[in-house]
């Protein structure tokens, strides 16, 4: 086994990896010094001034989040779950993109906060649904196709928000973690 690696190439491998790690330490401390600390984003990404306004107005808001609230009566797989999960997360995603860019921006600086949550049956989901709408807050319905576990037109999953926490937690805050 001590053969795969021949004693240059190991060496090739070490300068290599030393290298790279002193360039990337010279180009971070000359990048981060050009930057004022608080244009950076998580990942080390610049904002913009627009998103420098908009984060500070998240700081001074509140907190946003979006609640997946799931039947539990369906007895979906752990897989199927997660599937319908992410349905209504990209849904909810792509409704507060085209009305609400503002609230959008605060909830994926503010570190985009999902929670899922249970809902024992359809009529519990329903009076969810209507509880958030008269709220104005925007929901996404998923229902399925009925191609594997459930049957078609089933309704799986409810994405409420993302919106401002105490109004969010205003609909869903006696409902149990999933």
């Amino acid at each position: 086994m001590m053969d795969l690696m021949a004693p240059s190439t190991c060496c090739g491998v070490l300068a290599a990896l030393g290298g790279g790690f002193l360039l990337g330490w010279f180009l971070r401390g000359r990048l981060s010094s050009a930057v004022p600390r608080g244009l950076l984003r998580p990942g080390g990404v610049v904002m913009g001034t627009a998103d420098m306004e908009s984060t500070s107005v998240a700081r001074e808001g509140g907190e946003e989040k979006l609640v997946l609230v799931v039947r539990s009566d369906l007895g979906m797989g752990k897989g199927k779950v997660a599937a319908q999960c992410a349905h209504a997360a990209v849904s909810a995603y792509k409704r507060v993109a085209r009305s609400n860019e503002e609230g959008l921006r605060r909830w994926e600086y503010g570190g985009q906060s999902k929670v899922v949550l249970r809902a024992p049956d359809e009529d519990a989901l329903s009076q969810l649904l209507a509880h958030a709408r008269s709220l104005s807050l925007p929901v996404s319905l998923v229902q399925d196709a009925g191609r594997t576990q459930i049957a078609p037109g089933s309704r799986t999953v409810l994405g409420i928000g993302p919106g401002a926490a105490d109004i969010v937690d205003k609909v869903t805050g006696h409902l149990k973690l999933y």
